[in-house]
């Protein structure tokens, strides 16, 4: 999903801290990132289905 060069242009400080860009730890996604999981939504997706997140289950209705 993200490059090696998006992920290495993150890793490093930027000149203003507003510069800073979120990425997903497990793949790498920059958009659609969760703070509060520090994951992007597809990565929680998967988790929260599987049971591995505490405290989130799955809705349904």
């Amino acid at each position: 999903m993200s490059t090696i060069a998006k992920e290495y242009k993150a890793s490093i400080k930027p000149k203003f801290a507003s510069r800073r860009k979120n990425r997903c730890p497990l793949c790498g996604r920059g958009r659609a990132f969760m703070r509060d999981f520090n994951m992007c939504r597809i990565c929680f997706r998967n988790l929260a289905s599987k049971g591995q997140i505490p405290g989130v289950t799955k809705s349904s209705w």
